[in-house]
Order: structure tokens, then sequence, then C-alpha cells
């Protein structure tokens, strides 16, 4: 992918932000990659007998590793995926939506019962645009942070 960054590209590659797997960004040409904390591990042992396409992978991670022309992108746990969710709940028009929302996000078991419930109320579109959105604007931070040029198309 050539420079800018598409905003939306990389929101596919990244989304939903996953615990065990990497995405980087290649800063001269905006090329995303990723690779799975278990890649990494198999490209530091380097195993023989591995099919073709695997090979291919720990070529994609050694070349990562081995350049500083790659930036990690964030991580799950840079991204405050509760926060949206209590914004959302918080503009919801309907006082009875956002009085169940608000309660389903308190407490342990919060992600679960507030996917259910915005499911089973017919709001679980709004809620991933909105959470797109809010991701869009995390992942522009962060390029803007990295002085990696971006669109948002």
């Amino acid at each position: 992918m050539p420079l800018p960054v598409v905003l939306k590209d990389v929101l596919e590659q990244v989304d939903p932000l996953t615990d065990g797997w990497q995405t980087y960004v290649h800063r001269a040409t905006g090329e995303v990659v990723g690779f799975s904390d278990e890649d990494e591990i198999l490209a530091e042992e380097d195993p023989e007998e591995l099919p073709e396409w695997q090979q291919e992978v720990l070529q994609t991670v050694r070349a990562v590793h081995a350049s500083d022309d790659y930036v990690r992108l964030p991580d799950p746990f840079d991204f405050d995926e509760y926060g949206v969710m209590d914004q959302f709940c918080r503009l919801q028009e309907d006082p009875d939506l956002r009085s169940e929302l608000l309660e389903a996000i308190r407490g342990r078991g919060a992600f679960r019962r507030f996917k259910d419930l915005i499911h089973d109320r017919g709001v679980d579109q709004d809620w991933y645009a909105c959470r797109d959105e809010a991701l869009k604007a995390f992942l522009a931070d962060f390029f803007e942070a990295e002085g990696i040029p971006f669109v948002d198309e």
C-alpha cells in the first residue's frame, strides 16, 4: 500500500484489535503487515519443515525485526474500547435504552452483556459504526504522532 496510509485499509487489518497479533506499518511505503506471536517465536527458532506459506510469514517477521522502517501499530490494550462503549451508551436518545446500556456495562461481564443487549435492541450496527469511527480517530492520532501520512477515505 503506497503512502499515504488509508485509514480504512488499516482498520480492516487491525479490527478487531487482537491480543496475540502484531501489526506493523512500513514508514516509507505504508505497507501494513501482521503476524501472530506464535509466528514470531517460530521465526526465532527457524524450523526447517514448514509449509511454504508459513515460511513466507516467517520471512516477513524477520524483515520487520531487521528494519527500523516498520512501526508497530497499537495493541488492544492501547485502545479504550470501554470508554467508547460508555460514550455510545450516553449518546443514546432513548432514555430507557441509554439506562439499560449503562447498566449493562457495569461490573464483570460488561462486554458480553453490552454485546448481547445491542443485538437484542437492534443498535449493533450503530455501535460498530461508532466503534469504527473511534478506532479511526485513534489510529489517525497514532499516525500523526509517528509522522506517517494518512488519509481518511
